[in-house]
């Protein structure tokens, strides 16, 4: 059994840390002594901070996003376009398409990908909700931006089929080769889907 060279407080801050994605029990041992040694710097405000995102942090009743606020800074913004709503899996997603400023749309968070082995089907996502939104007068566009994963794309083609009758367009994210890639280093099913997506020059 390996000698403790800490206290039993540290080593629980260790252990807590090391739950984070991405970061093993080194990185996390790291981190920990990082916080410590920045105490008043660092550790005292993300304290607070993770105390404030205890009390005053919810899911948005009309998107599924994470904000202080209920409905979302996103859902209440009145300078985006209502009649497009772009569908993802998670949180994460979101922030990555609001970091590319490519849409100025409203989203819809599913909450994770239809999964028949690990057990997710339709009621443990937010399926009916984005049903619902999308029969709104306003929508114009559904854009389905989920992984090009076996369950991602499964997802993606029974939200095609629920919303057949909605009366909008319903689009997905082009998929194929990566901006700066190179063809030699790229799987077959991305290249595959590369050739089918292909557009004019």
């Amino acid at each position: 059994m390996p000698k403790a060279t800490a206290g039993p407080e540290i080593e629980r801050l260790i252990q807590l840390l090391a739950r984070l994605p991405g970061l093993g029990p080194r990185s996390a041992r790291r981190a920990a002594l990082h916080l410590i040694k920045k105490r008043e710097p660092l550790m005292a405000p993300l304290a607070a901070a993770l105390q404030t995102a205890i009390d005053k942090i919810e899911v948005c009743r009309t998107c599924g996003n994470i904000d202080s606020q209920n409905p979302c800074t996103v859902c209440t913004d009145p300078r985006r376009d209502p009649s497009v709503i772009v569908v993802v899996a998670d949180v994460a997603d979101l922030w990555a398409l609001e970091r590319a400023e490519v849409l100025n749309a409203r989203y819809h968070v599913l909450g994770g990908t239809l999964s028949p082995l690990d057990g997710i089907g339709p009621q443990d996502l937010t399926i009916d909700a984005l049903v619902s939104r999308a029969h709104d007068p306003a929508v114009k566009e559904i854009i389905v931006a989920l992984n090009a994963t076996v369950d991602g794309q499964t997802t993606a083609h029974y939200i095609t089929d629920l919303l057949h009758d909605a009366g909008v367009a319903v689009t997905r994210l082009a998929h194929g080769v990566p901006v700066g890639g190179e063809l030699d280093y790229l799987d077959e099913g991305t290249l595959s889907a590369a050739i089918r997506s292909r557009t004019p020059l």
